[in-house]
């Protein structure tokens, strides 16, 4: 590897790191905003949307520059691969959060003052796998990745149970199945983030290890 090329691949981590830095505070800004109901600070983070996207694309023209300039293999290709693969799936965490905040800013006026289910639980688990993805990408520790993988089972079944709850509690309520349905829409976000910083960690492992691990079963 030239000295040129060792530091370009140093300026993708960090592009990288910076974006996953951006995307977590707002993805914490989107849950306190739903959270407390705070509307200000829910259309902070829904206006702030062109940031992250600025973002991805600067880091993917400069992923793509030193894969032409230098045609990279073996390990330093698996990495330009594995920041390509974590800087679209952070652009579309940081779409996520904006829902989220849309849709917190939608509920404000609502009657209904609470979810049919635990809202904070559900986002304090997912905001676990997303700063254990992350912090797994900054150590490069593959273990912490794998751990975080694991959560995504235990995400997945407080989905489906949030989905019989609101249908309950809608048919229990009809009259206030347009805000019950808000808080479906937020289980439904919340899960997707969670898959998103699964895709995190099992590029973590990728790029540790050259294992690709996406399709098994590892609990």
């Amino acid at each position: 590897m030239t000295v040129l090329m060792s530091r370009e691949l140093d300026a993708l981590k960090k592009r990288l790191l910076a974006l996953s830095a951006v995307v977590e505070s707002k993805f914490a800004q989107a849950i306190q905003a739903l959270l407390e109901r705070d509307v200000p600070l829910a259309q902070k983070v829904a206006m702030g949307d062109k940031e992250v996207d600025a973002l991805e694309v600067a880091l993917e023209e400069e992923c793509l520059k030193v894969l032409a300039l230098h045609q990279p293999v073996a390990t330093d290709l698996r990495l330009i691969v594995s920041i390509l693969k974590m800087n679209n799936d952070l652009e579309r965490m940081a779409d996520l959060a904006v829902n989220i905040a849309k849709r917190s800013i939608d509920l404000s006026g609502s009657r209904q003052n609470s979810a049919p289910y635990d809202l904070e639980q559900m986002s304090n688990m997912v905001q676990q796998m997303l700063k254990m993805s992350l912090d797994a990408l900054v150590q490069r520790n593959a273990q912490k990745a794998l751990d975080t993988i694991k959560l995504d089972d235990e995400v997945d079944v407080l989905h489906r149970d949030n989905f019989t709850r609101v249908k309950e509690a809608i048919r229990k309520n009809p009259a206030q199945m347009d805000d019950l349905i808000l808080y479906l829409s937020f289980s439904r976000y919340l899960e997707r983030i969670a898959d998103l910083a699964t895709n995190i960690a099992e590029d973590v492992v990728y790029l540790i290890s050259g294992e690709i691990i996406r399709h098994e079963n590892l609990s």
